[in-house]
């Protein structure tokens, strides 16, 4: 099943914010992410918050709680954020729909809920609207109506090219999909598309993955992210590795085909602007995650969906049944919420904005941690840009994490 959810503190029924979250709205950044918990199959290695109709049942007959209802629900808690965020001025600059599957509603009704966020709020000029996909859950005129609606990115499950990776990984797509859903997407006149890519999955071989880089470069996209296979707890795959049917990831391996990915998108002119993402110029960064990279502002929609605004953050209900319940009472569904000292917000922005190619700066450090660079320096960890700013080395990318230990002891 999907991963718990932290306890935090409660949340006000009303979803009302502290006063002083709200005095800066507006004044950064400011996104919408929608939440499509559906997907056809649960794929082995996902501990994400989705839902097939089998895990549903019942519930899906709840107003909400089923595709055919899903958007009313989301379309009313865009407009129990209006109210809750008052009447400030906070023109959306990024909305992206995840999931789950967000392409197994219809383009409709994806362009209903992104309608409803432009009515209640207002889209910035060149607002960034993304919805993931994979190549399996769209075609051509789905696209061109996508297109019409007002998106401008599409992220495309790809994950590899090789039939046996996607086996294990419980992917369905056939790989030969990806290319025609990559020029479907283009031919609709998306501005940005996106391959999304898993390295280190068991039995994938650094041949097989190199074949992997080599076919998602080959279908021209402006933006890659390459992700290690996490094994979560609780999910199939790390049952089946837990009864020896599948050997655990290896660290070594895992390093070994990250070094590669950046070899081989470099050399095709994708440079790296975070950990484990690559676009062709700065047109392709995808903006909304850069927002949650730097601090930004924004509402997540949906089951079990995450929030921030002004240091305070909270989560909704997982189930769509109980988040439907909740919606049609005109209720928050807020299950929990937290709000961020100082000190905390400090250390995540160390753990974030560490990642990103344009670095940290010096004085996000206290003095422990400041005290600690010259030896990550030495040990070739890290590069000071300037005076002010501390970026990783390509060493450094590898042991991000630990390389975060030693500033945040």
């Amino acid at each position: 099943m999907p991963s718990a959810l932290p306890p935090g503190d409660p949340a006000p029924a009303d979803g009302a914010l502290p006063e002083d979250a709200l005095q800066g709205l507006g004044h950064q950044p400011f996104g919408f992410y929608v939440h499509v918990p559906f997907c056809t199959v649960r794929c082995g290695y996902c501990d994400f918050n989705t839902y097939t109709v089998e895990d549903l049942g019942r519930s899906a007959d709840a107003r909400g709680a089923s595709r055919s209802t899903y958007a009313e629900a989301a379309i009313d808690e865009v407009r129990f954020a209006r109210r809750v965020l008052g009447d400030v001025d906070v023109p959306v600059s990024t909305v992206f729909f995840g999931g789950g599957t967000p392409t197994l509603l219809r383009p409709g009704e994806l362009g209903s809920v992104l309608a409803a966020i432009a009515g209640e709020f207002g889209l910035a000029p060149d607002v960034e609207v993304t919805t993931e996909a994979n190549p399996d859950s769209v075609a051509v005129w789905d696209l061109e109506e996508l297109r019409q609606v007002g998106f401008t990115r599409i992220s495309l499950g790809m994950q590899s090219d090789l039939p046996h990776v996607l086996r294990t990984l419980d992917r369905t797509h056939d790989p030969l999909r990806v290319p025609a859903a990559v020029q479907w997407a283009r031919g609709a006149g998306f501005e940005q598309v996106s391959l999304d890519l898993i390295y280190g999955t068991p039995e994938e071989s650094l041949a097989d993955w190199e074949s992997s880089l080599e076919a998602a470069l080959a279908c021209g996209p402006d933006h890659i992210s390459a992700y290690s296979l996490i094994v979560e707890e609780g999910t199939a795959l790390a049952r089946r590795i837990a009864r020896g049917e599948l050997p655990m990831p290896d660290d070594d391996d895992l390093a070994d085909k990250y070094l590669l990915a950046d070899e081989r998108l470099r050399k095709a002119g994708m440079e790296w602007y975070e950990v484990s993402n690559w676009a062709r110029d700065h047109r392709g960064w995808c903006m909304h995650n850069l927002g949650y990279w730097t601090g930004a502002d924004w509402w997540g929609v949906g089951p079990g969906a995450h929030s921030h605004v002004g240091g305070v953050r909270w989560w909704n209900v997982k189930h769509p049944a109980a988040y439907a319940d909740r919606i049609t009472q005109g209720l928050s569904p807020a299950h929990a919420r937290e709000v961020l000292d100082d000190e905390t917000r400090r250390v995540e922005r160390v753990l974030l904005e560490l990642r990103l190619v344009d670095g940290l700066p010096v004085n996000a450090l206290d003095a422990t941690g400041r005290a600690a660079v010259p030896g990550l320096m030495d040990r070739g960890l890290l590069e000071r840009v300037g005076h002010e700013r501390l970026v990783l080395t390509i060493e450094g990318r590898l042991l991000a994490d630990a390389v975060v230990r030693d500033l945040l002891p």
